[in-house]
Formats: structure tokens, C-alpha cells, sequence
């Protein structure tokens, strides 16, 4: 497209030269810069236009842009938003995908530009309204929707608005209530209270009362009454209404051709594409306007207009989604509906219309620095293992596995599969697994299969806590080599070893610091590389070879090669042109070879998806702008770096999907390889909850105290908004999300039922026919309370609607219930126990009524109670002394240390030591020699 300024705003010269937004709303017709303060507050009766600016790591930028219609922005002005869009991108080289945002109907990305959530104001500018004065505040009542993206819409305040299935915020002139629906889900509860302090700090310059009302669960009445007084009283709340779209969504996408304001329906293809043409792709709620390359302005403009008449005439929801595309930057979306569609010279123009641009720019004496591409980031390392663990490994061979031997660990042979496991110390002294499969380029179908279910059956001992890796020959992750220093692919023979005297070619890489990589290639001159070092072995010599563009390290590392592969036999450095003439005859003569580096793919940004799979179909949504706070315990996630793949499965996942996780990377793999270029071998990684490795958590700006094991993440949340201390972590049970959703475990019940219990009883003179006085029935209320008091939990206020009479009846339920015969021990109960029970650090508790009990303990002594009265030296302790202590019981060696050892030798006290698991604390004595 020939771009010509004349015909761009000059509102839009000179932006996208630096990361971050600008914000432009429409007055009269004319698109006004907004200062950065003004950013996220949109007004309903305007339009606006949102560029967001990503620097890459390839060292470009890109461009996304958004037109947000007001509902009540006038139709003129939307236009004029839609045209200056197409403006815009022409300014940026005609290289952004744009967007049509409609309020309440936002897409996830525009969302995620403004956390927590975006509460449109009444009034406008263009349009002539006014902002609300300030003053006395009418009560504001809004429905809170969405898991990771918050969709905040004004519903009239009215009871009929309330359902049990959402969450509401009612925002009035002193107070913010949330309520929550008794079936709405844990996530939606807690983005609601972000909503809630959005609104404290922005409406009330964080000074209001805070009150949950908690659908369905008992409450205080004052809080409860205070809520439903402002509806005119308490009634019984309908069932939520079943929304019917105007317009069926339709079930296969269609192409269209937009010639001469017209539409001609085209097979879905690429071939399909003219770069001269815009085309309609109809996907039914959603709409994509593809440009070529090589169409004007005034063509891209006019699209625009007649897809929006497209929308009218074919009557469907003025909220239908439409994303225009430029060719060369098509999203994985648009090209997900394509069968097929050729990776090769995507993006072609993207420099080319950079430049154009800029040279427009600096033409007219405008700055231009930075609208061209920058460096491209350099590639950086994750965060490896801690590299003084143990590591294990094993070759499959028929359905068994058997260990490889010290000496020739590192040493893996094209034609096998193995196993490895790597024990070692993470963060905060976490004992932690990677177990990963190695897949040999020439692996039978069968061992593929055996090696698979043997990773199955480890991970299962393991109780998920281990980090799954699959990883194909040639495909090694840094954090695999990383366990070896030198790893060594080798093509296998008819032994277990290398024949004697036979002709061998290595090529060796270094591929970071002490760390070697070397692979057996054909023993063949054409098989060299002058940026590469080799490793030659003839029938009587070693030769290490290096080519005149080999790196110093590359040198350094062919030579550690030749102490592994051939310990005791000294290689001869070789210099490329200065090889002897027994080099070349065991190659089979001196031939043309490789003269270059070999490209490497340059780095990306990382993406996060959201996935599910059902009756083979894979279903993502990507997350964007992602944060930890999005690794939600329900879901199954894959973060794709580019180079390797990390699926993280949450502890309630499906049942169904967690024995899907390998089909579920395997399928994503395929999808973006067709889609995104990403390579079909690319390793995987198997991550759960509360087992995350470093080089996972590298991706997020990680906060350990968020990881929410014990599920008590919500509580902490209320506790914070209601100026209360957040409640004391402690071990407990986790619930499924359905129980989370509108149930409690049994001791929060209890506490919640003595509150009412306590304010019933106390507030009654004497009951009817014969119960017991006022004073008795306090004093037994008080007794109950008081029994009660250490078991309950700290919780948020709860609050369930109800009428006096109701409020009576469920008191003296609860003291029929509280004064009745306790129940026996429960037994223990465990959400998916084989992963959670595996993940989390805590001990598992026995339900024993109103109480949680882990056992007697002595601090010394562990389970069994032994009394220590002497101390002895590590030592004499651990299993390897020649001078064993005396009369001790070698079942519990650790109690036996004093107590600075102890600390010294495990990090932690003995009371920490003793709260954990009893098969955690047997490894931490294992690996101290005291087991």
C-alpha cells in the first residue's frame, strides 16, 4: 500500500516509536490525545481509540489497535472511529491488527490492558453529556463476570437483577457489598472483590465499609438486614433467565470476497487470498476483514463500512466482534480456520513498511527514532536445577528399564529410549524431581510405547510432584543437558558399546557454560562445518578437528569430549587446511563441506493458553498479558516459549483431562506447528500445581506466598478489603470447586452457627413450653462457643438472607445439632489425593468433628515420642560412622541431634520437621545418611 500522510490525522505522526498505550477519544470528529491519567476511565457516550505498543523480542514492535464504542456513543461517531483506525495503521506501515470493541463485549486482549476491570461513566464529551456531579451518590449495582478477563457491567438496581448464579457489587455512599451468588464459582468471588477494591480506592479514596453477603449461608442479621433493607426487604430470588441470542451463531465460517460493495462467496484457502482484495471471513459471532498487501487506503476504509452494513442487513448482535488483518500479519485465530496455511514469508512487508514510513516521517521533520527495528533481545537461559543433585538413569529394553552404569551415564544411543530422574534441592531446601523420557531418533514403536507407561507408573509413585519431561534426539533442552555437562548421542552398534578401531565422526557444541553437547554424524567430509569442532577416530588416532569459525569454547569442549569417549588416549589438536593426509582417506577423501553457522530460530515472546480437550477436539483460548494470578487450580494451561512447551495442570483439572496431559501437549504441538512454525519435536514439559520449577516460574513474576495450596487465598483477599489480619495458614482439606463454590468444611459451619447461635440465644428472654430460661440457654450458647473457639477458622463475614423467624429456626437447628451426640473420627478426606497429597507441604489432617488433629508429637521425637537426653555428633549419628552412637533408636537417628545441628543440617527446626509428611521427612533422613 503507498502511504501518504496527507491522508493520515496528524494526531497519529510520529506514534508507536516506544512500548506502551496512547489513548485518543473522538471530539467532533477528531481524534484527542488523552494524558496518561486519563487512561482506563471511558465514558458511555463516547468513542475512543486505544494503540498498544509490544516491543519483541526479535527487536520490533507490534501493534494492536482497538476502537471502543460507548452504548451510548452516536453513530457518527463510531464511524468516524472506525476510519481513523484504518488512519492509524497506515501510520504504522500498515502492519497492526485492529480491533472493534463494543461496551460490555470487549475482547480478553482489551481487557487485559486495564486490571482489574474498566467501569464505563455515564456522560461524554461529543455527545453532550455531562459527568455525574459529586455529591450524594446513588446506589450502583453491578454483575461481576469472568475467570481471568473481568467483565463489569450496570445492571438496574432492582432484586430482579439478582440471580444465584453471579456475583454482584452494590456500591453505595458508605458501603460496598459484594454478593455471591450460591452457585457462582471461587474465581468469579475473587476478581469480584478486585472489582470491590477497584472501586474503594477509586470512588472512595479507600475509605468505606466492606460487607460480603454470602448466598445461602448463615450470617449476622445486621449485615444481612443492612443489604436487603436497601431492595425494600428480603424475598426469595427467582432463577436466573436463559438468554436467547437474536442472531444463531453459525456453525462453519465462510469467505467472502468484497468486490465493488458486494460479497461473492470464495473456498476457504490461502491460495484463495488476492493481495489486491479485502475479504470478509464470517465466523458468526465474529468477523475478520483481511486486506492484501497491495490495497489503497480509501479500499481499507470502505471495507470497514460495508462489513458494518453486513452486521445491520444480516441482522446480527450489534456486539459481533470484528478484527481486521493485514497481509503478513495474520493471527493464529484467523489462520486457525484455514486447512492448511504456508509459514514461509510470513510477514514479508514488515520492514519494508516501517521504512516507508519513516522516511515519510523524517521528511515532513519529524523524529524517527525508534520506528525502526532495534536489536533483537538476547536469548536468555532459564534458570537451570541445582547442578550438585543425583541423577539416575535407565535404558528401556522390552517393557523393563534397567540402569545404566555410572561410567557410561551421559553416553545415549540413537536407537533406545531412557529414563532419567534428577533429584535435587529447589527453593527454600523443596526437595524436587525432573523425570524426564529421551527419545532416540531410531526408537522402535514399542519402546516409544514402554517408555511411556514406565514414565507413567514413576510419576504415579511420585504423586505428581515430579516435573514430566518427553524430549526427542536433537531436541535437549538446556535444563537436560545442563544434568550432564557432556552429553554424547551416539549411533548404536551391535553392542552395548563402540566397535574397537572403528571409524567415528563427533561434531561438538558448547551450549552454555560447561555444558557439551556432542552427537555422532556420518564419518563423511561432508559432514564437517567450519563453524564446528569434530572429534575423528581412525583405525590408531583421535583428531580434534576445528573449523577456522569455531568458537574458543567449541575448541575447549572437543577436547573434553576425547576424555569421555576415550579416556587416557590423547587427541591431536587439527587445525581446518592443515589436517595430515590420514584425515581425509578416513573420511573418504577430502570433499566440499559446510561453510557457515547454522541459523538458529530467533527468540519469541511467550504465550499462555487455557486448554481442554474433549472427544479428541483441543480447545484453547490464549491468555493475554498473562500474570500468576491466571494459573487458575481448574485448569490445564501451556505456556509456549517457543522452545519448549510447559503444560501446567492444576490440582482440579478434570479427572478426565489429568490422564489427558501428554494428548493434550502432543495435540497443541501439532497445532502450532501447522499455525505458528513451532517445531514438531519440540520438548515437553509436565508441570503441577505447587510443584513448579524455577525455570517455570521465571515466565510470571512469582510470589510463593501466592501459590494457594491450602485454598485460602479468598479469605486473605475479604480479610485485607475488611482491615481484619488475614487468617493463619494451616493444614486442611481442599476443596473440589464445586464445594468451594457455595459449601464449607464442617468447622467453618460451626463457627458460623454459634455467631448466630450466641446473638439468637442472648437477645430472647424464655422460649415456649417449658425450655430452658435466658440465663441457662446463654450460658449454655457461651459454653458451645467457647468449646468451639479454637476450632473455628478465622473466616470472612458470610452473610445468608433470611427473616427473623428463619434466623430463630436455623439457631436452634444449629443447637439441636451442636448439643446431639458428636460424630465418630472421620476419615480422612483428599481432593485427587494422589496429586494433592503429593504437592503440598503440609501434613494431612484427620477430620475428627469440630476438631483437626495431626497426631501427639514431642519435639524431639517425632510420632514415637522418644525422650532424648543426650545429644550426639552428626557424625556418630548418620549410617556411615565408624563410631555409632549408643543406645539410640535408629529409627529416629535425627532426634538425637541438638538442636543448632539439627537447623544447621536440615534448614529447618525439628517442630517444622515433624509437621511434615511422614515420606518427606524419611528422603530429608535418607539424604542426610540417617534413615
Amino acid at each position: 500500500m503507498a502511504v501518504s500522510m496527507k491522508n493520515v490525522d496528524v494526531a497519529f505522526q510520529g506514534v508507536g516509536q516506544k512500548p506502551g498505550m496512547d489513548i485518543w477519544r473522538i471530539e467532533d470528529f477528531k481524534p484527542v490525545l488523552l494524558p496518561k491519567e486519563s487512561h482506563g476511565k471511558f465514558y458511555t457516550g463516547d468513542s475512543y481509540i486505544v494503540l498498544k505498543t509490544t516491543a519483541l523480542k526479535t527487536g520490533g514492535f507490534h501493534y494492536d489497535i482497538h476502537f471502543w464504542l460507548g452504548k451510548k456513543t452516536s453513530q457518527d461517531e463510531a464511524g468516524t472511529a472506525a476510519i481513523k483506525t484504518v488512519e492509524l495503521d497506515a501510520a504504522l506501515g500498515g502492519r497492526a491488527v485492529q480491533y472493534r470493541e463494543t461496551q460490555e463485549h470487549e475482547t480478553d486482549l482489551f481487557l487485559s490492558y486495564f486490571k482489574p476491570c474498566i467501569i464505563p461513566m455515564e456522560g461524554g464529551v461529543a455527545s453532550g453529556f455531562k459527568k455525574v456531579e459529586v455529591g450524594k451518590v446513588e446506589p450502583r449495582l453491578f454483575v461481576v463476570k469472568g475467570r481471568r478477563a473481568v467483565r463489569v457491567a450496570q445492571v438496574p438496581f432492582a432484586r430482579s437483577s439478582l440471580n444465584h448464579d453471579d456475583v454482584f457489587v452494590l456500591d453505595t455512599e458508605s458501603t460496598i457489598f459484594q454478593f455471591n451468588g450460591a452457585t457462582s464459582s471461587i474465581q468469579e468471588r475473587g476478581k469480584a472483590l478486585e472489582v470491590v477494591q477497584y472501586i474503594k480506592d477509586t470512588d472512595h479514596d479507600g475509605k468505606c465499609e466492606v460487607i460480603i453477603i454470602d448466598d445461602g449461608t448463615l450470617g449476622s442479621e445486621a449485615d444481612t438486614g443492612q443489604f436487603w433493607v436497601l431492595f425494600g426487604g428480603f424475598a426469595p430470588l427467582s432463577k436466573k433467565a436463559a438468554v436467547v441470542d437474536d442472531a444463531p451463531e453459525l456453525l462453519k465460517a465462510k469467505l467472502l470476497c468484497i468486490v465493488e460493495g458486494s460479497f461473492k462467496e470464495v473456498e476457504i484457502s490461502k491460495e484463495v487470498l488476492d493481495s489486491n482484495k479485502c475479504y470478509l471471513l464470517d465466523c458468526g459471532t465474529e468477523l475478520y476483514i483481511w486486506a492484501g498487501r497491495n490495497t489503497s487506503l480509501d479500499v481499507r476504509k470502505a471495507a470497514i463500512s460495508i462489513v458494518e452494513g453486513f452486521i445491520t442487513n444480516q441482522k446480527r448482535l450489534k456486539h459481533t466482534q470484528i478484527t481486521r488483518i493485514i497481509e503478513g500479519f495474520e493471527t493464529l485465530e484467523f489462520r486457525s480456520y484455514f486447512d492448511k496455511w504456508p509459514l514461509n514469508g510470513q510477514q514479508p512487508v514488515s520492514e519494508e513498511g516501517r521504512g516507508k514510513v519513516a522516511a515519510l516521517l523524517k521528511q515532513q521533520g519529524l523524529n524517527t527514532k525508534g520506528i525502526l527495528k532495534g536489536s533483537p533481545t538476547k536469548e536468555e537461559i532459564p534458570p537451570l536445577p541445582n547442578l550438585s543433585g543425583k541423577i539416575e538413569v535407565w535404558r528401556v529394553e522390552g517393557d523393563q528399564k534397567k540402569e545404566v552404569d555410572a561410567g557410561e551415564v551421559g553416553k545415549f544411543y540413537d536407537s533406545s529410549c531412557y529414563i532419567v530422574l534428577y533429584t535435587y534441592q529447589g527453593a527454600e531446601r523443596k526437595e524436587e524431581y525432573l523425570l524426564c523420557n529421551w527419545i532416540g531418533r531410531h526408537t522402535s514403536v514399542e519402546d516409544k510405547a514402554a517408555s511411556v507407561r514406565i514414565m507413567n507408573e514413576m510419576c504415579a509413585a511420585f504423586k505428581g510432584r515430579a516435573v514430566q519431561a518427553y524430549i526427542a534426539q536433537g531436541k535437549e533442552p538446556i535444563q537436560f543437558l545442563a544434568m550432564f555437562k557432556c552429553m554424547c548421542t551416539l549411533k548404536e552398534h551391535t553392542g552395548p558399546g563402540l566397535k574397537e578401531n572403528a571409524i567415528m565422526l563427533v561434531r561438538v557444541r558448547s551450549a552454555g557454560p560447561h555444558i557439551v553437547v556432542a552427537v555422532q554424524v556420518e564419518p563423511l567430509s561432508v559432514s564437517l562445518n567450519s563453524a564446528d569442532c569434530f572429534l575423528l577416530q581412525t583405525n590408531s588416532k583421535l583428531y580434534a578437528w576445528s573449523g577456522n569459525l569455531s568458537s574458543a569454547e567449541n575448541q575447549k569442549a572437543v577436547l573434553r569430549v576425547a576424555e569421555v569417549l576415550k579416556p587416557g588416549v590423547v587427541a591431536r589438536p587439527v587445525k581446518e587446511s592443515l589436517e595430515p593426509p590420514i584425515f581425509w582417506s578416513s573420511l573418504g577423501g577430502k570433499r566440499k563441506y559446510a561453510g557457515h553457522r547454522e541459523p538458529k530460530d530467533g527468540p519469541k515472546d511467550p504465550r499462555l493458553y487455557a486448554c481442554n480437550l474433549s472427544k479428541g477436539n483441543l480447545k484453547i483460548i490464549e491468555v493475554h498479558n498473562f500474570m500468576q494470578e491466571d494459573l487458575l487450580t481448574e485448569d490445564i494451561m501451556i505456556l509456549d516459549s517457543h522452545n519448549a512447551i510447559y503444560e501446567w495442570v492444576g490440582q482440579h483439572a478434570s479427572r478426565d483431562n489429568k490422564g489427558l496431559t501428554l494428548d493434550i501437549a502432543k495435540k497443541y504441538v501439532e497445532r502450532a506447528a501447522r499455525l505458528d512454525g513451532l517445531q514438531p519435536e519440540t520438548p515437553i514439559f509436565i508441570v503441577t500445581e505447587g510443584n513448579e520449577p524455577a525455570f517455570f516460574t521465571t515466565f510470571f513474576s512469582w510470589d510463593p506466598s501466592k501459590v494457594n495450596v491450602n485454598g485460602d487465598a479468598y479469605a486473605r483477599m475479604v480479610a485485607g478489603l475488611q482491615g481484619r489480619p488475614a487468617p493463619k495458614e494451616k493444614a486442611q482439606r481442599r476443596l473440589t470447586p464445586s464445594a468451594s463454590a457455595g459449601a464449607r468444611d464442617s468447622s467453618t459451619q460451626r463457627a458460623a452457627a454459634m455467631a448466630a447461635l450466641s446473638s439468637q440465644l442472648t437477645s430472647e428472654g424464655i422460649l415456649s413450653q417449658g425450655r430452658l430460661s435466658e440465663g441457662r440457654l446463654s450460658k449454655v450458647a457461651q459454653t458451645l462457643i467457647n468449646q468451639n473457639s479454637n476450632s473455628a477458622p478465622v473466616s470472612p463475614r458470610f452473610h445468608r438472607p433470611s427473616t427473623a423467624n428463619s434466623q430463630r429456626a436455623a439457631a436452634m437447628a444449629a443447637l439441636s445439632f451442636m448439643l446431639g451426640p458428636k460424630a465418630g473420627p472421620a476419615s480422612t478426606v483428599s481432593v485427587d489425593a494422589d496429586w494433592v497429597a503429593g504437592s503440598s507441604p503440609f501434613t494431612k489432617v484427620e477430620a475428627t468433628g469440630d476438631t483437626e488433629s495431626t497426631g501427639s508429637r514431642s519435639e524431639d521425637g517425632g510420632d514415637d515420642g522418644v525422650e532424648v537426653t543426650e545429644f550426639y555428633s552428626y557424625d556418630r549419628l548418620k549410617s556411615s560412622s565408624t563410631d555409632p552412637a549408643p543406645k539410640i533408636n535408629i529409627k529416629r537417628k535425627e532426634a538425637y541431634l541438638s538442636p543448632e545441628d539439627f537447623e544447621k543440617l536440615f534448614g529447618i527446626s525439628k517442630v517444622q520437621f515433624y509437621e511434615m509428611p511422614k515420606w518427606k521427612q524419611d528422603q530429608r533422613k535418607r539424604n542426610l545418611q540417617l534413615f
